[in-house]
């Protein structure tokens, strides 16, 4: 995993009265331990990848309370385990990377969200939008309202957020509909306070099994069962959701000090930035406290109505700040206003971008704008414009101190020492040779390899789906189509939807799968595949699985072996054998094997055992200024220096204190073959008494080839 949380997980027993000190995901823990949760799964992805974390680390506390926790396979898995509250009085949860994991969800969220549920069911998911994201950028909102489950956006501090979560179940259980609570990322790793509740062992859970099995044909979606779901999703469920919205008064207004001749209105999670914002402006003071009336949608799904119309009474406008497009909730309160009859002004998108993240400096100049096309009575109008202005200026001033230029894009790389950078080497190695290849990229880590200095991949359709997207270009291209896929997508889904698939249609094409034996782009989690740290093994075997299927052709190559790679993947491309080609990539996450051996050399060096590391350097006398190797490789510790020479000018490549010693650089090298400038040390800390004798000896014998040397050029 990224992180351990074994020390962070101790709190997580806390009793009722005592305050509870963390951050945001463990306290999304806290709260559902304290709902009486009977079984917890999910597939990790950012920013809700700690939320598996801590589970796992919690598994003993999760036993002494009958709770079941699963990491599943997929989201997919996931969201089909919430099938157990359908019938039963028992709550779930389950976590997910949104929107692409709701995607993936989808099949069994609808079935879920048509048939009800009778025990709370929960979802915690991971929105991850805006600037720190890593995905696509859309929102949940549709999903929840094409599905009809309502969505949660609590306010980013612990307590809202753990009321949320308990009130999550309450709403599930009183409107019979599953409900998704979704976290930014700023949400997740929030630090804060709560008071904590003794946490809750479920009536039925592990240690009480239910008796009797249930069976109703009103709860299965087939014909005319699901006639009946619909109706009851809006004459029952609906109003439901809705009274119990007002009832336990889920949203919150905040009445303004001294102004009510507007308002505004808000998602919950993006309170905060506006709190921030309103601070700058003058227009809340030091505590958070607004001069101006806000109301916070902590449920922003379904809306209540009368809520919405109660806020607006008496205003002249009001400032939507919604986050994203389309302007869902922008567009519901325009109908809920205008049905009504209220004339107040509803500002929008027309204030704010129409997309993209609400970061302060939108949210200072949004607001700013509003309040000055406005002009509300009790407010210093003038100089809230002039303040905002002067904000945005002041930003403006800064940029162009540092520099007249825009700060480059950066988009992520390939850790130090990844075992993929020699394959996408490799591939570019081997285009040299057999001319260009299409290759269908994939999810992970291994879409890095479409970046700079590699560009290698032209597609990417979605987790798992590198081998399914070729489908329809391989029988187009003369060159046979390669795929990228790695381990996790390969037990996710794209064993089933790429490789059966492929050997069904008797697809003619190449599938390398990287097996680095994590699904490392969402932390390093373990997948089936991983060698289990446990004491009883559970790993499973990929190419067991494709030859299960009929692969045949199958090939394991050591990922940093640049030269065996090349080979393998020309052979691959250039073969007369039909049918699927796989090539194994088999390397370990640098970034995972580092976590395990840094401690392990940190104890032996405290031990006095002798430790040797690897690394490798570059002989800038032989270094001609080229710089292939950085072209070929692309490794971060591989970088330029000025020469040394006061007669060559070109600056020469040089390795930094970054390097973790792969020898990617070294391999390249010789697999294109370019200069013989790398040499590769061994430091060797806490030397036994034949290491000091060894190196005396060389010490020795250089020494004297040296002063032979120089003799002989001074004769």
């Amino acid at each position: 995993m990224e992180r351990s949380f074994k020390r962070e997980v101790e709190s997580l027993s806390m009793g009722a009265g005592e305050v509870f000190h963390g951050e945001g995901i463990l306290a999304v823990t806290k709260a559902l331990l304290q709902s009486g949760v009977s079984y917890i799964g999910g597939y990790q992805g950012a920013p809700v990848s700690h939320l598996i974390d801590v589970l796992g680390d919690a598994r003993e506390l999760l036993d002494s309370l009958g709770i079941h926790f699963e990491n599943n396979a997929s989201e997919a898995g996931a969201a089909a385990m919430l099938g157990a509250s359908i019938h039963y009085p028992v709550r779930g949860a389950v976590t997910w990377k949104s929107t692409v994991g709701t995607n993936v969800a989808s099949d069994a969220l609808s079935n879920l969200a048509s048939a009800g549920v009778k025990g709370g069911a929960v979802v915690i998911l991971g929105e991850d939008y805006g600037e720190g994201s890593s995905i696509i950028q859309e929102r949940t909102h549709a999903f929840a309202m094409k599905s009809q489950l309502w969505l949660l956006d609590p306010r980013p501090n612990l307590t809202s957020i753990v009321d949320m979560v308990e009130q999550g179940f309450e709403l599930s259980e009183a409107s019979s509909t599953p409900v998704m609570l979704q976290l930014r990322i700023r949400a997740c790793h929030v630090h804060g306070a709560f008071v904590s509740k003794d946490n809750r062992a479920p009536a039925i859970s592990r240690d009480h099994l239910i008796d009797d099995a249930q069976v109703s044909y009103d709860k299965i979606c087939l014909p005319p069962s699901t006639y009946v779901h619909e109706k009851q999703k809006i004459e029952d469920r609906w109003p439901a959701a809705v009274d119990y919205i007002r009832r336990a008064k889920l949203n919150e207004t905040f009445a303004g000090a001294r102004c009510q001749d507007v308002g505004i209105i808000v998602q919950g999670g993006l309170y905060n930035g506006l709190i921030r914002a309103m601070q700058q402006l003058g227009l809340a003071d030091a505590f958070g406290e607004p001069h101006i009336p806000i109301h916070v949608l902590n449920v922003v799904y379904p809306l209540v109505a009368d809520e919405i119309e109660q806020f607006c009474e008496g205003k002249q406008s009001v400032l939507l700040v919604e986050e994203g497009q389309p302007a869902y909730i922008e567009d519901a309160i325009q109908a809920i206003l205008r049905r009504s009859g209220a004339m107040t002004a509803v500002h929008g998108k027309d204030m704010l971008p129409a997309y993209g993240e609400y970061t302060g400096e939108v949210l200072v100049d949004g607001v700013a704008r509003f309040i000055d096309a406005t002009r509300p009575a009790g407010l210093d109008v003038a100089g809230v414009g002039d303040l905002g202005a002067a904000l945005v200026a002041q930003r403006t001033q800064g940029a162009q101190a540092l520099g007249a230029a825009p700060v480059p894009s950066r988009p992520p790389g390939f850790c130090v020492g990844c075992p993929e950078r020699p394959v996408f080497a490799a591939m570019k190695l081997m285009q040299e040779k057999v001319g260009a290849v299409h290759v269908s990229a994939d999810i992970g880590c291994h879409t890095f390899g479409t970046l700079p200095p590699f560009n290698v991949g032209s597609t990417v359709l979605g987790y798992g789906l590198g081998l399914a997207s070729s489908s329809g270009v391989a029988p187009l291209m003369r060159n046979r189509v390669v795929s990228i896929m790695g381990d996790g997508g390969f037990w996710h889904n794209g064993f089933t939807s790429g490789v059966v698939n492929a050997v069904h249609n008797e697809q003619d094409s190449v599938l390398v799968i990287m097996k680095n034996g994590y699904t490392s782009a969402t932390g390093t989690q373990e997948i089936p595949s991983t060698v289990s740290s446990q004491a009883i093994p559970k790993s499973l075997d990929i190419e067991k699985a494709l030859r299960g299927v009929g692969v045949d052709w199958i090939r394991t190559v050591p990922s940093y072996q640049v030269g065996d790679m090349v080979k393998t993947l020309t052979d691959a491309v250039t073969t007369q054998a039909p049918g699927l080609k796989v090539v194994i990539a088999d390397g370990e996450c640098q970034l995972e094997r580092q976590r395990r051996i840094k401690p392990q050399q940190a104890a032996r060096l405290k031990g006095g055992k002798r430790v040797v590391r690897t690394r490798f350097g570059i002989d800038d006398d032989v270094c001609t200024g080229d710089h292939s190797c950085i072209r070929l490789s692309g490794c971060p510790s591989l970088t330029i220096k000025d020469n040394p020479s006061a007669l060559r000018t070109d600056p020469v490549a040089t390795v930094n204190q970054g390097c973790v010693g792969c020898g990617l650089c070294g391999e390249v090298s010789h697999a294109a073959i370019l200069c013989p400038s790398f040499y590769k040390a061994e430091v060797i800390q806490n030397p036994t008494r034949w290491d000091r004798i060894s190196a005396g000896f060389r010490n020795f014998v250089i020494d004297r080839m040296a002063g032979s040397a120089r003799r002989q050029a001074w004769q």
